[in-house]
């Protein structure tokens, strides 16, 4: 899943229960790579989250190849969560709540 703010920022995130404990970055940029990383998403068809709070938090507490860190925790399960709940298997950008 890609969190964006919704163009200055993006933050992608891979999760799998079974392989970390916590969420991964796998990419952040500003600018230009965010608007990179969203289009690669749209490509893959990975959903795009639009929740700038938490792009925001992400891209100033994280780096790639990290784990989010702990007092993210619930709000990237929020949005997970919700995510999943949506069904969202294709790229098509979407309000979180916040």
């Amino acid at each position: 899943m890609v969190v964006t703010n919704p163009t200055q920022f993006a933050v992608a995130l891979r999760y799998h229960s079974r392989e970390c404990e916590a969420p991964v970055v796998l990419a952040k940029g500003r600018g230009f790579l965010a608007a990179r990383i969203r289009e690669i998403a749209v490509e893959h068809d990975i959903p795009i989250v639009e929740n700038p709070p938490l792009a925001q938090a992400l891209y100033k507490a994280t780096r790639p190849g990290m784990e989010i860190p702990e007092h993210l925790y619930t709000a990237v399960a929020e949005v997970l969560a919700y995510v999943h709940k949506m069904g969202q298997l294709s790229a098509e950008v979407v309000g979180a709540p916040a």
